[in-house]
């Protein structure tokens, strides 16, 4: 069995192996191409590690040169999908990729706390603790009501215009 891989340093986003690990088990979900795949595990790390074409072209070259996966022509891109024994290699190294992929995890989450200014993350706090009090008590409209303000947030911090709440029920 391989020893956990000791977690990476706060300059340091990825533990060695990891980039290879979330490569192959994303291709493990669906075929993609190279960009797709940069672009997936760019939305892991909350944007803020993005692989480089220079790093994940020649990763996709190693797969192929393994047997992991199969490169195909797709209107002049390469699309790329896990083969028998890229499965295996997932199923085999299954511990690890889970780890990889709990890492990475935790890593966005200290990335987007790291940076969240201290009234957004009291207000997180609280409305974290408020869904744990009110589990399983909510009225008719209410769930509609507490999403739609959030996805007037979301729609703020995305630099979209946020549309008024709904005006048929009263703010909380």
């Amino acid at each position: 069995m391989t020893p956990p891989r000791p977690a990476p340093s706060p300059t340091r986003l990825l533990s060695r192996g990891d980039l290879r690990l979330l490569a192959l088990a994303l291709l493990g979900e669906q075929p993609r191409h190279g960009y797709e795949l940069i672009q997936h595990v760019s939305e892991l790390f909350a944007r803020a590690y993005t692989p480089s074409a220079g790093t994940m072209y020649p990763l996709l070259a190693s797969f192929e040169q393994a047997g992991w996966v199969l490169g195909e022509d797709d209107a002049g891109r390469r699309r790329f999908h896990i083969t028998d024994a890229g499965r295996a290699e997932l199923l085999a190294r299954r511990d690890e990729v889970k780890a990889a992929q709990h890492r990475a995890w935790h890593r966005a989450r200290d990335i987007a706390k790291a940076d969240m200014p201290p009234a957004l993350r009291d207000a997180l706090r609280q409305f974290k603790g408020a869904l744990v009090r009110h589990h399983g008590r909510w009225v008719d409209g209410e769930a509609e009501q507490v999403a739609n303000y959030l996805l007037r947030a979301t729609a703020l911090l995305n630099g979209q215009p946020a549309t008024p709440p709904d005006s048929s029920t009263p703010p909380a």
